[in-house]
């Protein structure tokens, strides 16, 4: 099936994510070393996020009239609430993103149920409502995820890397209406440009990719995916895109990209609900 007709007959459609972690991913590497609860600098790392980059990220979307898909961890909503009421407040969403950016593989079903719903009276306390897109920590999910997610009233997630396409989950056998956005590790900023010494990241200590080239990267993948009339779903993180130089790569692709009347920019939920409506 082709995908080469989006919503006022565009051609391709893009999705802007922003995996707001905070510290939950240090705090998660930090654990299991000797003394790593007292690793403060580190945890200031992912702090840096929702501290300083949040704002400037949210100046760069409404500049170009961008709403963006925002996927939170119920404790780093606990820690930043303010935070959390002004990305909704700006009218972009806020989509599941764990607890504590625990890895869901190997959790007992009991355990996965409780971090979802825990999560989700954070954000009905915060923003009013719960929330229905998900994004698995830390790239996966155990068996039965998806089908704890639909049960729940969760009508997408962006947790996959198979497809440059939406798609209906399979559940139980059948295709449902749990719509899967897929990513992939190539437009995430994360893999190429995160960095400490302490614990190690990357684990090989690898210098941090040139900006050059990480921009014509993420580029390149727009234009691959534009070319076939696919779906992109950028994965970045405040701490690591929203410094003062690497967000000039983010700008650069909401420039490059929202403004062009040929390609549809959306949020998780937009993107799903159409592609269910439609397919």
């Amino acid at each position: 099936m082709e995908y080469n007709k989006w919503p006022g007959n565009r051609r391709s459609a893009v999705m802007f994510t922003f995996d707001l972690d905070g510290d939950t991913t240090w705090e998660n590497g930090n654990r299991d070393l000797p003394n790593g609860g007292k690793y403060i600098k580190s945890l200031s790392i992912g702090q840096y996020g929702p501290k300083r980059c949040i704002d400037m990220i949210l100046d760069k979307l409404d500049k170009y009239g961008v709403k963006a898909t925002f996927f939170v961890p119920g404790v780093t909503a606990e820690r930043y609430p303010e935070v959390v009421k002004r990305i909704d407040d700006a009218g972009h969403e806020i989509g599941h993103h764990g607890y504590a950016h625990e890895r869901f593989a190997g959790k007992s079903t009991e355990e996965q149920i409780e971090i979802i719903e825990k999560s989700q009276e954070i954000f009905k306390k915060l923003i009013g409502r719960e929330v229905t897109g998900f994004r698995t920590p830390s790239g996966d999910w155990a068996v039965d995820t998806p089908k704890l997610l639909y049960d729940r009233g969760f009508m997408y997630s962006s947790s996959m890397r198979g497809d440059d396409r939406p798609y209906r989950t399979v559940i139980d056998g059948s295709e449902t209406d749990f719509i899967e956005i897929p990513t992939k590790w190539e437009v995430d900023d994360y893999v190429a440009m995160a960095y400490n010494m302490y614990p190690a990241e990357p684990a090989g200590q690898d210098r941090i990719s040139c900006y050059k080239n990480v921009q014509d990267n993420f580029y390149r993948e727009f234009e691959g995916h534009h070319k076939y009339g696919l779906c992109i779903s950028y994965m970045f993180h405040p701490q690591v895109i929203g410094s003062p130089g690497r967000i000039q790569i983010l700008e650069y692709l909401l420039k490059s990209i929202a403004t062009r009347e040929d390609v549809w920019v959306a949020t998780g939920t937009e993107i799903a609900d159409w592609f269910r409506d439609n397919n």
